[in-house]
């Protein structure tokens, strides 16, 4: 391949080896990850139109032989779940921040039916004593009673990156945990736990301080970042092309022999 201008040599499409590689390496990479904020905005969006919905919508009866599958079907939808508090398992989930104060997230299993499956319960936000060794006093009232719990299900909060089993404090209760994984708790509490939670209505008793559940951020930040990467991706082919580009020598003249010098005269 070959381009050219008027009075110039012609550029030559020259590609080198380490470079292309790179490239072929690289440039689908950057478009995978453009492509997956572009997803993950799409996502967003769908999640806020449920949680929009939600606010309106009668709750969803969970019970007790609902399995998990039948459960993530229910995501961002309020339900309505009836049984009986477990006060002598509660959850502490550590490092949780309101208003720049640190505190814990306060969960409290739900036994459905026979209780031989539960549900945890997000009751709400509680501030951090003066030291992390100073765990808080969980109050239920007529935690014997049978209950009827409404509330959003939602998953369990992501907390990023998880190390080891999250448990600060085994064998003692409230258990203080760094993250919230069902599968690992289940054993702990006894039940068959379900893989989502339930975020207990603003209105409803037995809760500590509950805001509604809001995106930490919008679709609009993925779609930045998705500028982000096909531009990267954009620079990273023109930079190739750039570099691949040659210019073709300039023919060689040729030399002129001495018959052929200016002024010479041939003699027949």
């Amino acid at each position: 391949m070959s381009l050219s201008r008027a009075g110039h040599a012609p550029l030559r499409l020259r590609p080198r080896l380490l470079p292309s590689l790179a490239v072929l390496l690289l440039l689908p990479l950057l478009l995978g990850l453009g492509a997956w904020q572009l997803d993950r905005a799409a996502q967003k969006r769908a999640l806020a139109a449920a949680l929009n919905a939600a606010g309106d919508a009668p709750p969803v009866q969970i019970l007790p032989g609902t399995d998990a599958e039948a459960v993530r079907e229910l995501a961002y939808r309020r339900v309505a779940a009836y049984g009986r508090y477990a006060p002598e398992r509660q959850l502490l989930l550590d490092n949780q921040i309101h208003d720049g104060r640190p505190g814990f997230r306060v969960f409290t299993p739900l036994r459905l039916g026979n209780g031989h499956s539960a549900v945890l319960v997000d009751r709400g936000w509680l501030p951090m004593g003066a030291t992390r060794d100073q765990l808080p006093a969980l109050a239920l009232a007529l935690a014997t009673d049978d209950r009827l719990v409404r509330g959003l299900l939602t998953p369990p909060p992501d907390v990023g990156l998880r190390l080891g089993d999250g448990m600060a404090n085994p064998g003692r209760w409230p258990r203080l945990v760094q993250y919230l994984d069902p599968t690992r708790l289940a054993p702990e509490l006894g039940v068959r736990l379900l893989p989502y939670v339930i975020r207990l209505d603003p209105g409803a008793p037995d809760g500590y301080l509950r805001e509604p559940p809001a995106l930490p951020f919008g679709p609009e930040r993925h779609l930045g970042y998705a500028v982000q990467w096909f531009a990267l991706a954009a620079t990273l082919a023109l930079l190739w092309l750039r570099y691949s580009l040659v210019r073709a020598p300039a023919p060689a003249r040729p030399e002129p022999t001495d018959t052929e010098t200016p002024g010479h005269v041939r003699h027949g």
